[in-house]
C-alpha cells in the first residue's frame, strides 16, 4: 500500500471516529458540589498520541494536576513507548497505559489496555485534547467520580489570549471546569514544559557538549529536520546558516541530528547524534539558543529550558509556538532572515 494511500485512510478512519465520538460527553458544565481537594488520590489524564512533542505538551497539564491535588497518583493513556522516558522523573506518575501504534495488528494488547481502563477507579479523569476519540472514549469507558472531556464554552476560551496553544489550554480549561466545583482558579501563568532533567544529566551533558565546541564560547544548536512540510528545504536552510555564520563569529554553531541522520546543510557544522531523548536534552539544557522548524526536538529543547527559537512556515505559530526561558515563535512566512537575527538577539541579549 502506498503512503499517499495510508495517509488518506487514516484520515477518513479519524474523521468517522470523530464523528461518531463528538457527542460523548458533550453536556454544558454545571455547578455540582464541590470537590474536596484532600480525596483526589487517583487520576487519569488521556492523550493517546505518541508523539515526542504531544507527550511533552502534556507536561504542563502534570504539574498543574500535582500543584492542585497534591500527593496524587497519576495514571497517563497514552500511545507508543516514548512516555517511560518522557515522564521519567515525574515521581507522581504511576501507571502508562499504553495503546500500540497499530492497534489492529496488536488486537490482543488494545483490548487488554481498555480493560485496564475499566478496571481502575478514579477520582478524576481528563481528556486533554477534545477532539481525540480515543480520549473522549477512555473518559467514557473509565470509572471516576469526576469526568473531564476537554469541552468548554466559548466564551471561557475567549479569556485567554494564549487559549489556542496546545500546552497551555488543557490547563486553562481544567482550570475552569474545577472553578464550577469551587476550586478557585488563582491565575496563575501556565507551567512551561519540563523534561525534569537532573543536575547529573544536565552536568553530563555540558560533558557531551565540550567534547564538540569550544566550552569558551556561547553555543547555538540547530536543528535543520522536520517531518513532511515543516521542513526547511536545503536552498532555505542554505542561506539561513550562512547568516548566522556571518552574524555569529564569535559563537559555536554546531547542528542536532534526526534519527534520520540527515542535514540540510550537508553536515558543514560540528554535529551531535544521539537516539537517547533523554540525553538530547541534557545537552540542549546547555546551549545559549537552540534553532529549528517546529518538531519534537524543538518542544525537547524548550522542556530542557533552553532559550529557543521555533521556526513556522505550515503549522500553527500560535498552537504550537515555544515559550518561558525567552523564547520566540518565529512566522517565516511573514519575517525574513535579518529579522530572524534580530529575533535570535534579543534572546541572546546581544
Amino acid at each position: 500500500m502506498s503512503s499517499l494511500k495510508k495517509v488518506s485512510i487514516n484520515k477518513v478512519r479519524r474523521n468517522l471516529m470523530r464523528i461518531l465520538t463528538k457527542n460523548i460527553g458533550n453536556v454544558n458544565i454545571s455547578k455540582g458540589g464541590t470537590i474536596d481537594k484532600s480525596k483526589i488520590k487517583k487520576v487519569l489524564i488521556c492523550r493517546p498520541n505518541g508523539r515526542l512533542g504531544n507527550m511533552l505538551l502534556v507536561t504542563p497539564l502534570i504539574q498543574e494536576v500535582s500543584a492542585v491535588f497534591p500527593g496524587c497518583k497519576i495514571d497517563l493513556f497514552v500511545k507508543g513507548t516514548l512516555a517511560p522516558i518522557v515522564f521519567e522523573k515525574y515521581d507522581n506518575v504511576d501507571k502508562i497505559i499504553d495503546l500500540p501504534k497499530k492497534p489492529f495488528k496488536d488486537l490482543v494488547k488494545y483490548f487488554k489496555v481498555w480493560t485496564l481502563i475499566k478496571k481502575q477507579n478514579y477520582d478524576l479523569v481528563i481528556n486533554v485534547d477534545q477532539n481525540s476519540s480515543s480520549g473522549r472514549l477512555a473518559v467514557q469507558f473509565s470509572n471516576a467520580k469526576y469526568k473531564f472531556f476537554g469541552d468548554l464554552p466559548e466564551s471561557v476560551q475567549s479569556n485567554y489570549d494564549d487559549h489556542e496553544h496546545i500546552a497551555k489550554y488543557p490547563v486553562y480549561n481544567l482550570r475552569y471546569f474545577l472553578s464550577q466545583f469551587g476550586i478557585e482558579d488563582k491565575k496563575e501563568p501556565v507551567p512551561l514544559l519540563d523534561l525534569k532533567l537532573t543536575q547529573e544529566e544536565i552536568s553530563k551533558g555540558k560533558e557531551i557538549l565540550n567534547n564538540i565546541v569550544d566550552e569558551q564560547k556561547r553555543t547555538i544548536a540547530i536543528f535543520t529536520f522536520a517531518t513532511g512540510e515543516k521542513c526547511y528545504c536545503v536552498e532555505w536552510w542554505e542561506e539561513f546558516y550562512t547568516a548566522l555564520k556571518k552574524e555569529y563569529q564569535d559563537y559555536n554553531i554546531f547542528e542536532v541530528l534526526p534519527v534520520e541522520n540527515v542535514s540540510q546543510i550537508d553536515f558543514q557544522a560540528p554535529s551531535f547524534y544521539s537516539k537517547d531523548i533523554r540525553e538530547i536534552g541534557s545537552v540542549l539544557a546547555n546551549v545559549d539558543v537552540f534553532i529549528g522548524a517546529d518538531s519534537g526536538i524543538m518542544h525537547l529543547s524548550s522542556a530542557s529550558k533552553a532559550p529557543t527559537a521555533g521556526l513556522f512556515s505550515i503549522s500553527s505559530l500560535k498552537k504550537y509556538q515555544p515559550y518561558g526561558n525567552n523564547s520566540v515563535g518565529i512566522d517565516t512566512n511573514q519575517l525574513t532572515v535579518p529579522d530572524y537575527i534580530n529575533a535570535i538577539n534579543k534572546i541572546l541579549n546581544k
